[in-house]
């Protein structure tokens, strides 16, 4: 099951994918409008962020509609807490010249910092030099973990997982190396595009079934690589990150991009790019940056 979060005659639902016209001239989803009752813990996390459309009046419940492409926003609106992981691919952490670290290299992005899955970002002046992509797989959080006791199982840490989308990690390099801290090159507002949609964790787990993840820029093949090789995959990063943090449904874990960013080649993103960041059986999300 897919769940996407669209814009309606100006209001915020979510519908379920049913299927999906991805036309280089202009692609749409067609799907089911879902009360958000029956989204249970999963979506119900940020009620002002995803609100039924039968609270709207304007559609009902179970009404089929087509939405375009550039009508989805991002899947969870408003996370309560986004974390990124910073090196998290073999290949990616020898191109910028790290160690393989013995924990995850955590840092946040807030949710000013999400965009929807196809829309423009605009990258102010000053902050435009070595504006970057970093394709990623983005874990979502469906039912509550209690921190700080511990850390969870590996059981509960697979229980927790409500689904995966897809995320551009959207950095500019000169201002995330100012400082040994990565915060202010990594929360551009409205920047990250996150979704397209929701993919259910019981009906797919793309690491298990070795999903790649590949990034475009312009058409040219930037990033390929299998979602499995993870230094941390989802559950142990779920896993460690429950040590010290309550996760609660709508929570998003970030996981890291593989070998093939734009600090990695001097290729920076100009304006008018156009940044295609696709996970198999995930669907994809598409930036084209201004500048």
């Amino acid at each position: 099951m897919k769940l996407a979060t669209v814009r309606i005659d100006g209001s915020r639902c979510t519908i379920q994918v049913d299927s999906v016209d991805d036309a280089p001239d202009g692609g749409s989803v067609t799907g089911r409008i879902v009360d958000r009752r029956e989204l249970g813990a999963l979506l119900t996390a940020n009620p002002t962020g995803i609100r039924g459309a039968v609270e709207s009046g304007l559609r009902r419940d179970g009404d089929e509609v087509t939405v375009p492409l550039t009508d989805l926003l991002p899947v969870i609106p408003s996370p309560s807490k986004i974390f990124c992981v910073g090196l998290n691919y073999r290949e990616h952490i020898e191109e910028m010249g790290h160690p393989i670290p013995d924990h995850p290299t955590l840092f946040v992005k807030y949710p000013s910092a999400l965009t929807a899955p196809y829309a423009e970002v605009t990258v102010p002046a000053g902050m435009t030099d070595k504006a970057d992509y970093e394709g990623e797989l983005a874990v979502v959080i469906g039912s509550r973990l209690a921190g700080a006791r511990g850390g969870a199982t590996a059981e509960e840490a697979r229980a927790a997982i409500g689904g995966y989308a897809v995320m551009n990690d959207f950095s500019q390099r000169d201002w995330q190396y100012r400082t040994q801290q990565w915060l202010q090159g990594k929360n551009l507002d409205r920047s990250s595009a996150f979704g397209p949609w929701l993919t259910v964790a019981d009906d797919y787990d793309p690491v298990t079934e070795g999903a790649v993840l590949r990034t475009w820029v312009n058409g040219d093949l930037r990033q390929e690589h299998s979602t499995s090789d993870l230094v941390f995959p989802p559950v142990d990063l779920v896993r460690y990150i429950s040590n010290f943090a309550t996760l609660e449904p709508g929570d998003v874990i970030v996981t890291g991009t593989p070998e093939g960013v734009g600090a990695g080649s001097g290729r920076f993103l100009t304006d008018g790019d156009v940044v295609r960041i696709e996970v198999d059986g995930l669907g994809a999300v598409e930036s084209t940056i201004r500048m």
